[in-house]
């Protein structure tokens, strides 16, 4: 199957610097992209600014396939996400040409002539990748190794507390949105309740903080499902991305002046339409009325259906790769406490298969890009045969200030598995925000 090509799928920042790595390599790949464009999860958050600097959002192989074409790495500033897609991931894109294929969906991935139950000969089988394009057109494409690079981007979390929507919550869509917002001028003079607690729910309620600190009459109330406030400002100080910092001490500043209320403890379980406006009911009787919006930003889940036909293995608390899950579980580990992840750790039982970038780290919040670019370093070393090379630790992950994972649920607690944050060095890798 040697000459046969890999299969990325998706061109996003780690499917393209997969691709970068096996070309550098000599190997075949063909990227599959169901947008039409490269980056194109990313350009639906282009408004949003990343909290890691431009060093920490290249990939090296990526980085040398495009210097001779007069490309030169941006060095300094952080780029919001259309900055990251125009300054890298196009140009990364044009240069890796027709090894990409845009406006192609995977609709299913297996080994040729067997489904998932079959042994006999499984592994010296390649790979059918299964297509369809804008059109409705069928493909198959024959591959010797498939990475999936797909992102989670797709399927974000609802505002229900218990991992399903919340009743109402599909009836009243036209009110919820799952996504940060660019304008929030329609908003002015309204009351919006953000749900959530990560960075996405962060930038979101600081864009609203400053809407009302422009029109009167605005009000935002940001919902919390831990009984505390617990990570939610991040590490401060002590937090080596000073953009991702000052996100946590804006977002302190503005619940302590009271422009934007926080609640904690505060688990989704209705939402009803009251006339024009919503009431979010909790689990526990509360209720916010006369809401004009519902911001959910509770995270995002990896889309499995096409891996159906072939064997994987997931965690089942996560939904995140096996292999690496008990080191990213999000009860124990910050970002900062997070350990590489490279093809050993990544393997699948189905051989030659891998699931890399934020889709390896299933429903766990703590990805960050360069994490990515260095699985996929390793992913493709193997695949490459350079087994000393892929077994190698690359990164070098910034400390977030945070010690151990979200801390207690119901109550405020500790949790951890760490003593004084300190920068995490595991041979020389690096990192960044996706």
């Amino acid at each position: 199957m040697s000459a046969l090509p890999v299969v990325v799928i998706g061109a996003g920042p780690q499917g393209l610097a997969a691709a970068a790595h096996l070309t550098e390599r000599g190997l075949d790949a063909i990227v599959v992209e169901r947008g039409d464009a490269a980056g194109a999860a990313v350009a639906e958050w282009g408004h949003v600014r990343l909290f890691s600097a431009w060093p920490e959002l290249t990939d090296a192989a990526a980085r040398r396939l495009l210097e001779p074409t007069g490309w030169v790495a941006p060095s300094r500033g952080y780029p919001t996400g259309a900055e990251w897609v125009e300054g890298y991931l196009a140009p990364l894109a044009a240069s890796l040409g027709e090894r990409v294929r845009y406006a192609t969906t995977v609709t299913g991935i297996a080994r040729q002539g067997r489904d998932r139950v079959v042994d006999s000969g499984r592994a010296a089988q390649p790979f059918i990748v299964h297509t369809r394009d804008r059109q409705g057109v069928e493909g198959r494409i024959v591959a010797r190794a498939v990475i999936d690079a797909s992102g989670t981007w797709g399927l974000p979390n609802p505002a229900g507390a218990d991992g399903f929507p919340a009743l109402g919550e599909t009836a009243a869509a036209d009110r919820v949105s799952y996504r940060i917002p660019d304008d929030v001028s329609a908003f002015a003079g309204r009351h919006v309740v953000v749900v959530g607690a990560g960075h996405s729910a962060t930038h979101t309620a600081l864009r609203l903080a400053d809407l009302a600190r422009r029109e009167p009459g605005t009000r935002v109330t940001w919902l919390l499902r831990r009984g505390s406030t617990g990570h939610t400002f991040g590490g401060g100080d002590a937090d080596d991305l000073a953009e991702r910092a000052a996100l946590g001490r804006r977002a302190r500043e503005v619940v302590d002046a009271g422009t934007v209320e926080l609640v904690t403890g505060f688990r989704v379980a209705a939402l009803a339409s009251r006339g024009d406006t919503l009431s979010v009911h909790a689990e526990d009787g509360r209720e916010i009325a006369g809401v004009a919006q519902v911001f959910a930003l509770t995270g995002f889940r990896p889309d499995t259906s096409f891996l159906r036909e072939v064997r994987i293995a997931l965690d089942p608390t996560l939904d995140a790769v096996a292999g690496i899950a008990a080191d990213i579980d999000p009860n124990i580990h910050s970002c900062g406490s997070v350990p590489a992840t490279g093809a050993r750790q990544l393997a699948q039982p189905e051989q030659d298969l891998f699931v890399v970038g934020a889709k390896s780290y299933g429903r766990a919040p703590t990805f960050l890009a360069l994490t990515g670019f260095e699985q996929v370093r390793s992913v493709v070393a193997h695949l490459a045969g350079d087994h000393e090379a892929a077994a190698r630790d690359e990164l070098v992950l910034p400390a977030t200030g945070v010690c151990g994972g979200a801390g207690g649920f119901d109550a405020e607690a500790g949790g951890g598995c760490c003593g004084a944050p300190t920068v995490l060095q595991l041979g020389s890798r690096p990192v960044s925000v996706g």
